[in-house]
Order: structure tokens, then C-alpha cells, then sequence
């Protein structure tokens, strides 16, 4: 790429790496609580692994080795995931910019991006390991794009890196590259790329990268597959026919959902234009319609043979997001102007990027006017000085990983245990005081320490089931006097 073009390009970076830290700054000043995935990092943090469970560990490893430089914080947290997706933008951009002439196009292709809901607002609401298919599927995107057109044994290694942290990423993720193979062994002027000496380095780079999870994973099967199986196959007591259709429908409405408003957006932005922009094409445009296909018809097969019932859009990252790219090759095939568009462009682009950030904190900080309480008002911080103030805990024993996560953001010198994930089991030998909580329900209900907890305790330490007592704290954003209800026990027993 020389000069001119990096210039013409780095706008767009700029104002991408500007977004990100905006960002970061809305989701620290959102609330301290942490939601599912982020508290899932904090508290599987405490332990190095080559598996966790039905997700590979490729952002546990990440957010490990962050934590031990920066320790557990959710700045740590923020940043990682927000640098993720930075560089995945990056990279896009990098990969239009080799297939489009047009700079309109190559910005509107990136920026694109976050007309895509799952991407734009999805992943910062929530989302880890998505966002690792994502950043992963860019790199290989990147590398592959550019080993058809510019080879090199840099462009092969940047595909066999993209794959390998792909695999760590989500499983899911290998329809990726399988669709890119099938696609470009279907092109005649393409095939040369494939059959290359230079592809066993794509393959050993990745057969490295993934090698010790394939270790755990050999052994830990059952263990790694069944929840996701658990998700995919939700069909109760369906007949097979029921099944199939229950499994087209929803990844007919997961497309819809993954790609409505980015047409949407398009339509708007290059009016009459688009529809015979469509009707156009390009070697490349063929490519990635053979990669798309080959895509879908991958996730049919899992729902004709696997008995996928439940499609997610989530699990169409890996291959939709280039929906963006894909539509702007599609109007500079058709030669249309692009001067206009891009004007229209700039309003709608900056709408997303008030709005994203102004709507996940505007999620949480109106519950002070509506009394509708998110998982990122919730007091954890508040209800753990509290009971600080009671007795310093020597490790604790959490209801699930949410809380246990939540805890270890602000107590991070004590083991923290969930009777959710038994894989992580510290010998608790002369750890006193123990400190036990859970999560209550908001209305009625008991108030008694969980079953599986007492169980826990009898099976673990001998210990029977403590007196158990009722913590109440503010929310965040608490409307009037609203307070949130724990559960806690101390065990004071000597080891």
C-alpha cells in the first residue's frame, strides 16, 4: 500500500479509534457492576487453563495475561474488548482497501460496520467471545483477500493466524475458512492461490496456536459441547420434520435480524441506485456470494444432521460481517457515484455513534426514573463493603459465576468459588472466615441458604448449613429507596 492510499484511509481510523475510547469512557462511567461475559472473565481469571467449558479460552487467555500486568479491573476489561475491535476495524478497512479503488466506498464499507446491530451495539452491551470471532475472522479475512491478490508468505501466515485464534475463539468459527477454501477452489483463476506451498505454513500456524486446547478438548469433549448442543438443540419434544423447520426459521430470522438494517442504511444512503447495484458483480463480489453460500448452507447442514433447532444471529458473525464490504463492491462494480451517498452517509453514521453509547448508558442510569433495574445496577460493590465490615473473608463461596465475577473485580487477593463451576476447586484448608452469598429473589420467595450450596459445603469442607442472613443495598441509579437483596453466611469453623 503506498503512502497516498494509508493517508487516504487514516481518517477513518482516527475517528474509529476515537469512537472506541468514547466507549470506554461510557461503559466505566456506566456503572462498576459487571454483566454475564465480563464478570465470566473476572472470575476465571484466578486460574490459567487450556479449556473452561463450552467456550475455547482464546479471551480468557487474553484478558489472563492483561490482568496480570494491569490486575482485575473494569478498565482492564473495557480496554481489551474495545482495542479487539478497533484492530478488527482496522483490519477491515485494510482488507476493503485492497478490493476497492473507490475512498468513499472503502469508508463506507468500514464504517459500515456499525450499522450491523450484533456488532455495534451487541458486543459493547456484553459480548467476549464473539468479539474474539470477530477480531479473529478479520484477520483471516485480511490474509485471505490479500493471499488471492497480492501472495506472500506474510499474507499465508496472517491466515493461519487468523484461524488459529478463530478455533480458540468460537468453534463455529471453522465454517469460516472452509467457506473461504470451497469458494476460491471453485474459481479456476483462483485456484493457484490454494494449491500453494505456502498454504502448510496457513496450517501449521494454526495447528500451533490451537494445539494445546486440542489436547483439552480430546479429553474434555462431552464437557466442551454439550451446552452449546444444549442451546442449538432446544426443540423439546418436536417431531424431526418440526425440528428442521423451527431450525430454517430461525436462521431466516437471525439473517433478517443481522443484516435488515444495514440494507436498510444502503437503501437510504444510495436511493435508486442500489437495486441495480445489485444486480452487478465483480470476481470478488462472486467470491464472497460462493463464501456466503457455502456459509449458510454449512449452518443448513447442522440443522438437517445435527438437529439444530435454534439459530442465534450472534453465530453469524463469522460470515456476515462482510455484508458491508460485499455491498460496496457490488456499487462500484455498477459504476455508481458515490459523492452523494457519502454525504448521506455521514448523518446516519453519526447517529450510531451518539446513539450506541447514549442508549447502553442511558439503559442503566434512567432506571433512577423508571424502576427498571438492568444486571449493571445491581450493588454488588456496596453489598461486599458491608459485609467487609462484619469480618475480612479469607475466600468466598458465590451462588453463581455472575456474582462470583462481580466479587473478584473487588476483592481479588481471595479465592473466589462458584457452586456454578466446579472446575475451579482451591484447597480452602484453614481458610476462615468463609464467606457464602447468593443472589435473592427480588419478591418473596426463600430466603435460605440454596440447596446446592448447603451441598457444597456438606460434600466439600463437612460443614453443615450456617445461619444465613439478608443483606439490602441501593442499586445504581436507585429510584427512591429501591434496594437490591442478598443472601450471606460466614463459616467461622476452623480447617
Amino acid at each position: 500500500m503506498t503512502e497516498s492510499s494509508r493517508r487516504d484511509i487514516s481518517w477513518i481510523f482516527v475517528l474509529l479509534a476515537a469512537y472506541f475510547v468514547l466507549q470506554v469512557g461510557v461503559r466505566l462511567a456506566t456503572s462498576h457492576s459487571l454483566d454475564l461475559d465480563e464478570a465470566e472473565q473476572a472470575f476465571r481469571s484466578q486460574w490459567l487453563a487450556a479449556g473452561y467449558g463450552p467456550q475455547p479460552p482464546f479471551y480468557n487467555w487474553l484478558q489472563y495475561t492483561v490482568f496480570q500486568f494491569a490486575g482485575v479491573s473494569l478498565t482492564a476489561l473495557s480496554v481489551v474488548k474495545n482495542l479487539l475491535l478497533f484492530s478488527s476495524y482496522v483490519l477491515y478497512g485494510l482488507t476493503a482497501r485492497l478490493v476497492l479503488r473507490d475512498k468513499a466506498l472503502v469508508a463506507i464499507a468500514t464504517l459500515g460496520l456499525l450499522t450491523i446491530p450484533q456488532m455495534a451495539f451487541e458486543m459493547q452491551r456484553d459480548l467476549t467471545h464473539t468479539v474474539a470471532v470477530f477480531f479473529s475472522a478479520s484477520i483471516f479475512f485480511y490474509g485471505f483477500i490479500r493471499s488471492l491478490k497480492q501472495p506472500s508468505l506474510a499474507s499465508y501466515l496472517i491466515s493461519g493466524i487468523g484461524i488459529g485464534f478463530g478455533l480458540l475463539a468460537k468453534y463455529n468459527f471453522a465454517i469460516l475458512p472452509a467457506a473461504a477454501l470451497i469458494a476460491a477452489l471453485s474459481d479456476a483463476r483462483l485456484r493457484p492461490r490454494i494449491f500453494d506451498w505456502r498454504l502448510v505454513l496457513t496450517a501449521a500456524v494454526a495447528l500451533v496456536i490451537t494445539l494445546p486446547h486440542l489436547f483439552w478438548l480430546k479429553d474434555n469433549l462431552d464437557f466442551a459441547t454439550a451446552r452449546t448442543l444444549e442451546k442449538m438443540t432446544a426443540s423439546g419434544d418436536a417431531s424431526y420434520l418440526t425440528q428442521v423447520a423451527m431450525g430454517v426459521s430461525s436462521l431466516a430470522v437471525a439473517t433478517i435480524s443481522f443484516a435488515a438494517l444495514t440494507v436498510a442504511v444502503f437503501a437510504i444512503v444510495f436511493g435508486k441506485s442500489l437495486r441495480p447495484a445489485l444486480g452487478s458483480g465483480s470476481e470478488w463480489t462472486r467470491l464472497l456470494e460462493r463464501m456466503m453460500l457455502v456459509f449458510l448452507a454449512g449452518i443448513l447442514l447442522l440443522i438437517v444432521f445435527g438437529g439444530a433447532a435454534g439459530i442465534k444471529d450472534r453465530w453469524l458473525v463469522p460470515m456476515l460481517f462482510i455484508l458491508p464490504l460485499y455491498f460496496c463492491l457490488k456499487i462500484e462494480a455498477a459504476g455508481v457515484t458515490t459523492d452523494r451517498a457519502f454525504r448521506r452517509f455521514i448523518p446516519i453514521l453519526t447517529v450510531i455513534m451518539i446513539g450506541v453509547p447514549a442508549v447502553l448508558y442511558g439503559s442503566v442510569a434512567t432506571a433512577r426514573f423508571t424502576g427498571h433495574y438492568e444486571r449493571l445496577n445491581r450493588p454488588y460493590a456496596g453489598m461486599l463493603e458491608t459485609l467487609r465490615k462484619q469480618a475480612e473473608p479469607a475466600a468466598i463461596l458465590a451462588g453463581d459465576s455472575l456474582l462470583a465475577g462481580n466479587l473478584r473485580q473487588d476483592i481479588p487477593g481471595v479465592p473466589i468459588l462458584s457452586v456454578d463451576y466446579p472446575g475451579f476447586n482451591p484447597d480452602l484448608t484453614g481458610r476462615r472466615p468463609l464467606l457464602l452469598v447468593w443472589l435473592l429473589p427480588q419478591k418473596g420467595g426463600n430466603e435460605g441458604l440454596p440447596p446446592a450450596m448447603a451441598q457444597w459445603l456438606q460434600t466439600n469442607l463437612g460443614v453443615s448449613a450456617p445461619e444465613t442472613s439478608v443483606i439490602n443495598v441501593p442499586y445504581f441509579y436507585a429510584r427512591g429507596d429501591d434496594t437490591y437483596r442478598f443472601g450471606y453466611a460466614w463459616v467461622n469453623q476452623p480447617g
